[in-house]
């Protein structure tokens, strides 16, 4: 049995096959863990979305912030944006039971055995593991309640407020939530975000850093798996910090990681998110697993 993470899909599903078939997947023994952004951009969104529901019983999904982006368009709350690609899952005849199966996965997942977070965007470093394991769950019950699904979906759009407050409530304090769990890249060491900044780890403004390298970070001894920085471009020097989004959807390349042997594969993709090569390139870091 093996546990692979890839980072984020976009809706490209032919890099991921590309990539599964080289460590020859077996649903029925092996385990994929995804960070999150599983559709839009790419070519395949609802190709993608079915292929994951088919093998759900073999993933761990976390939500990125396209995921909840559909969620806001399926519940008829948000309009579709220039440059979606979901307008297929949407108008298809699986719609309900692929989007009840999307509302129903995690913001945050931790595999306690390994002491490995996996998350979209990252973890606030100011919350310890415990908090943004509680924060995650707030989020995960606002989404899974036929009451409450709507509301939190129609308010989680927007910057402010830009930084956490345990006196935050309803709507409000899960915005900023989501904020940190799926749009964060640059913050302050006490966790105030920028959330225009979208370049690399050395682009922040001053007085911010990426949130994996505030020294007085709380949850430095957690290993993290995360994706929604393609400007990374996978490469995260941070002990124990692994970086996955390697751009697939803006003709970079699909990254798989095998979180116990520290193995990476990737396969590069085109423009259009198509699989550009026929063999992954494969390369190997320090394990995740120590």
């Amino acid at each position: 049995m093996a546990t692979y993470a890839v980072g984020d899909l976009q809706g490209c599903l032919e890099p991921l096959k590309c990539l599964l078939d080289q460590v020859s997947f077996d649903p029925a023994k092996d385990r994929l863990w995804l960070v999150g952004d599983l559709v839009n951009r790419g070519p395949e969104s609802l190709q993608t979305l079915r292929f994951l529901y088919s093998i759900r019983q073999s993933l761990v999904c976390v939500l990125g912030n396209h995921d909840l982006h559909l969620l806001a368009v399926g519940h008829n709350i948000e309009r579709l944006k220039k440059g979606d690609t979901l307008r297929e899952i949407l108008e298809a005849p699986d719609r309900p039971e692929l989007l009840e199966w999307l509302r129903q996965q995690k913001l945050m997942h931790y595999d306690e055995q390994r002491n490995i977070a996996l998350v979209h965007a990252g973890i606030a470093p100011q919350w310890s593991l415990k908090k943004a394991l509680k924060c995650a769950a707030e989020v995960e019950q606002a989404l899974r309640d036929d009451s409450l699904v709507a509301p939190y979906l129609d308010g989680m759009y927007g910057n402010e407020p830009s930084k956490w407050d345990n006196d935050l409530k309803g709507v409000t304090r899960l915005r900023v939530i989501t904020n940190y769990f799926t749009r964060m890249r640059f913050c302050t060491a006490e966790g105030k975000l920028d959330l225009k900044g979208k370049e690399g780890a050395d682009t922040a403004p001053p007085g911010y850093a990426p949130w994996f390298r505030h020294k007085d970070r709380k949850t430095q001894d957690v290993k993290i798996i995360f994706g929604h920085w393609a400007a990374l471009e996978g490469q995260c020097n941070e002990p124990g910090i692994f970086a996955l989004d390697t751009g697939c959807v803006w003709g970079g390349a699909m990254t798989l990681l095998n979180i116990d042997t520290g193995e990476r594969l990737s396969c590069d993709c085109d423009a259009e998110g198509h699989a550009k090569a026929a063999q992954p390139t494969p390369h190997v870091q320090a394990a995740v697993k120590r």
